[in-house]
């Protein structure tokens, strides 16, 4: 497998992974709220990636000398981005919602193209976008009914796309300013610092959970912990390769409302296939074999 096959195949996988957080997300909210929730499960996923990162004396001393991107990173795509997302989601009604959390690589591509040189808008990524972003549209009008017209709504739709314009400036920043950093040590620091500060935060807000929490409870934030630390530390990875645009990266992100429909086939009683959602499915995968296609091609028009 040649080296930009090896990417797609590993930003797949990624995209895999991340596609059963929202079923994950939502069960284990039943039981806990939502910046606690996230705050452990970010603080495990950090410690999980300790063993596969370096000597704790290397550790520490990459922290040290790459503090701002860590920084940088912790704040982005931890807690803005997770504290926008949880929230903004439970404000908007779940089509609607999909369709704004989809939108992901549109944004990236924009903020890509705003903040490096090398990684504009072509004419090939505005027609993918363009189809991607269709297929969500019919995913997600296939699944529920668009509903919208509160200010509230409002507020929620505002959220998810600051979250998304937060998570695409991570991208960027990482990609353009992480070379120096082992990825396993960016995405191990950036989740577990992240994660304290939302436990932390969580406290005064929230209070704690009462009560006993089930075992579904544990073994989902096992799954979400595990996921994040794996999609994460790849990602941050695949980031830092020599030629990888961040916008033909991201482009991949729309396989995920793709597998979280047939996920929710499965697993939800009460969902089944609709023709809409099984259109948009096959816009999407179309539009990305084209991409990949013409990209093999060429990388620029």
């Amino acid at each position: 497998m040649n080296s930009k096959g090896n990417t797609i195949f590993w930003a797949i996988i990624a995209c895999l992974l991340w596609s059963t957080a929202y079923a994950g997300i939502k069960l284990g909210l039943q039981y806990d709220t939502p910046f606690h929730f996230a705050g452990v499960r970010f603080i495990i996923s950090g410690l999980m990636i300790l063993p596969f990162t370096v000597k704790p004396a290397v550790y520490i001393r990459m922290i040290r000398e790459h503090w701002k991107i860590v920084a940088w990173v912790t704040l982005l795509q931890t807690l803005i981005n997770y504290s926008l997302f949880y929230h903004g989601l439970n404000l908007v009604p779940g089509a609607l919602g999909a369709v704004i959390v989809g939108s992901q690589p549109l944004v990236t591509a924009v903020v890509a193209s705003m903040m490096y040189k090398d990684d504009k808008l072509t004419r090939k990524k505005i027609v993918t976008i363009i189809f991607g972003i269709s297929g969500v549209i019919f995913i997600s009008a296939g699944r529920q009914a668009f509903k919208f017209g509160t200010a509230i709504e409002l507020l929620g739709v505002l959220m998810i796309l600051v979250a998304n314009i937060a998570t695409a400036t991570s991208n960027v920043v990482v990609s353009l300013r992480s070379k120096g950093i082992n990825p396993f040590v960016l995405s191990s620091s950036s989740l577990f610092i992240g994660g304290v500060i939302l436990y932390l935060v969580s406290i005064p807000i929230e209070g704690r959970p009462q009560g006993s929490l089930p075992l579904e409870y544990w073994l989902i934030l096992l799954w979400l912990s595990f996921m994040a630390a794996f999609a994460f530390s790849l990602w941050f990875k695949l980031l830092q390769r020599p030629g990888v645009k961040v916008s033909e990266l991201n482009l991949w992100k729309f396989i995920i409302p793709v597998v979280g429909a047939i996920l929710s086939w499965l697993l939800v009683p009460d969902e089944k296939p609709e023709w809409l959602t099984v259109s948009g499915m096959v816009i999407i995968t179309a539009s990305l074999i084209m991409f990949y296609r013409n990209t093999k091609e060429t990388h620029s028009e």
